[in-house]
């Protein structure tokens, strides 16, 4: 079965090489990794060229945002499974994909996800936050739940099927097709109990007070834009479970 890594970069010569890295010591066989990049200014793309024996697919140019780069990553993937890893997150340990290929024998599960956790970002070995992500029912999203996405893996058939990331939902496109693929049309999903990414603290949902609201409004209109009504306090369950992820670690 193979398993197609897609990671998006923009100005990620910081953290571009450990993640390539990480995806090549996976050693799993039957493994494509895609890279997708912005039209970098830094030294992004010396350091991708150093490692190309170990990429498959690069293109780089102008984008949308990340996932307009995840989403043409989709496009050029050829692997029956699909994961993102983005360019300053890195796996867990060398056996996640061997891990996932597993699930994914059973031809019934659609998709993935497992743990994470939040790293600082100049000290990996600390912890910030523990996203302990917990089984999937039929009422998780009412009460605040979502997969943690770096997590999240994807049969290209339920992509082809049930479309790709919506750009148009900013920072909270990630929630919108978890949102839309296991609540809206319930494919199947099965939850790895153990930590399977480990992120940089930071992104772009989280760099401001302003992107944290702009997270929250788009986070609401993934709701209506696939026709669902949330509990008055969906929103605020959702808050409150990060709040528990920071005290995991404390």
């Amino acid at each position: 079965m193979k398993i197609s890594i897609i990671t998006a970069t923009w100005n990620s010569s910081a953290t571009i090489e450990n993640a390539i890295l990480s995806v090549a010591s996976q050693g799993y066989p039957d493994l494509e990794h895609i890279i997708v990049d912005g039209n970098s200014s830094d030294a992004t793309l010396p350091i991708v060229f150093r490692y190309e024996n170990l990429i498959d697919k690069l293109i780089s140019e102008p984008d949308h945002g990340i996932y307009d780069a995840m989403n043409k990553g989709i496009s050029l993937s050829t692997g029956e499974v699909i994961g993102i890893l983005n360019s300053d997150d890195f796996y867990a340990n060398p056996h996640v994909l061997e891990k996932v290929s597993r699930v994914f024998e059973d031809k019934s599960v659609d998709t993935s996800y497992g743990d994470l956790i939040y790293v600082d970002p100049t000290n990996v070995n600390r912890i910030t936050r523990y996203w302990k992500a917990s089984a999937h029912h039929p009422r998780s999203f009412y009460q605040g739940w979502m997969p943690p996405h770096p997590t999240f893996f994807v049969r290209r058939s339920i992509y082809e099927k049930y479309g790709y990331f919506n750009v148009a939902l900013g920072t909270a496109a990630d929630y919108e097709l978890t949102l839309r693929l296991l609540l809206k049309h319930k494919v199947s999903t099965t939850y790895i109990p153990e930590v399977l990414v480990h992120m940089r603290a930071g992104g772009a949902s989280n760099a401001s007070l302003k992107s944290r609201l702009a997270t929250i409004q788009m986070a609401n209109l993934s709701w209506q834009v696939n026709d669902l009504k949330p509990w008055p306090w969906t929103l605020t369950f959702r808050l409150l479970s990060k709040i528990v992820q920071y005290t995991r670690v404390q």
